[in-house]
């Protein structure tokens, strides 16, 4: 049986490598690479799957798709819309394909708040030799609460307890416990665990329970020894409460990879606290992803021509 299968725009060198893959590797796969949103919308009318972002506004000539391959693990805000949740269309992501580079870039921001370098960073740009203990965390001795326990989670948590530390893991489907994991709770006993935290770890996605979650309540609750790092999704974070709790000293500080707002604004104040770490959305760089991309796509495309059950299904309602 042939299937029409679109890559929607816009089109790379490695979308266009795909399609080629594709019809040279599976039989019976037609592979269309349309360069406008205007083409791909006659485009889909007989299509039985499809790669990409489809607008609201062309979801109505999809009427046959039933496989729709997401563009990353965890695409942006306003990808899933009440029309599409609702579309019979089954929705996969390349989640899994990070495991590896961002848990070791979580530990990252771990041993450098455990270790100061929050503090002597900034002394090294302005040259100052400041012999003193910006104070410590001994690892052995620190609980790590895992907000999300999924790949990267999971990941994350193997580290930390490499490390000695103990890991409470919070998750709401993961019903086995990760290695290194020492208590799993749900996401409605996470008021209970965040006291217990001297790093709060969230590598959750964005999702209508997620959004605005780490807010002045949250905060209030957790050690004012404790530290935040998130690399999830920026939008789980309510920044300007975070602001406001570092000014407060309800917590000791944080180390952010993603923000509501993306570029974070020049002029915001998390730039300038001096117990604050900041990176521009990279903790998923490393080697390998393009051809991590390729191997999910093409073993999905397999399956689907299969009929066998894809992989890293999506809860469309719940966005991940």
């Amino acid at each position: 049986m042939a299937h029409k299968f679109v890559i929607m725009p816009p089109q790379t060198d490695r979308t266009r490598d795909w399609a080629a893959l594709m019809m040279d590797s599976i039989p019976d796969y037609t592979v269309v690479v349309p360069e406008t949103e205007e083409e791909a919308g006659r485009e889909l009318v007989d299509a039985d799957a499809a790669f990409g972002e489809i607008p609201q506004h062309l979801l109505a000539n999809a009427g046959q798709l039933k496989w729709l391959q997401a563009p990353a693990a965890a695409p942006n805000a306003g990808y899933y819309y009440d029309d599409l949740i609702a579309h019979p269309v089954q929705i996969t992501n390349f989640r899994e394909i990070y495991n590896d580079h961002i848990s070791m870039f979580i530990m990252g921001f771990v041993l450098m708040f455990a270790r100061g370098f929050h503090a002597y960073l900034p002394n090294q740009a302005r040259r100052v030799w400041n012999h003193t203990d910006p104070g410590t965390v001994y690892l052995p001795e620190a609980t790590a609460v895992i907000m999300g326990v999924g790949g990267i989670g999971g990941e994350a948590a193997r580290h930390c307890a490499h490390f000695g530390m103990n890991v409470i893991a919070v998750d709401a489907r993961r019903e086995d416990v990760p290695e290194g994991v020492s208590k799993m709770v749900r996401p409605d006993e996470l008021d209970d665990v965040l006291p217990e935290a001297d790093f709060v770890i969230m590598t959750i996605p964005h999702t209508p329970e997620t959004e605005g979650l780490m807010g002045a309540d949250k905060f209030k609750l957790m050690k004012k020894s404790a530290f935040l790092i998130n690399i999830g999704r920026g939008m789980t974070v309510k920044l300007d409460d975070l602001v406001d709790a570092l000014r407060k000293g309800e917590i000791r500080g944080a180390g952010l990879d993603v923000y509501e707002k993306e570029p974070l604004p020049s002029d915001h104040p998390l730039w300038a606290m001096p117990n604050v770490l900041l990176t521009p959305h990279v903790a998923a760089f490393g080697p390998y992803l393009e051809e991590r991309r390729t191997e999910v796509l093409m073993d999905n495309a397999r399956r689907f021509a299969e009929g066998r059950p894809l992989r890293n299904l999506v809860d469309k309602a719940n966005w991940f």
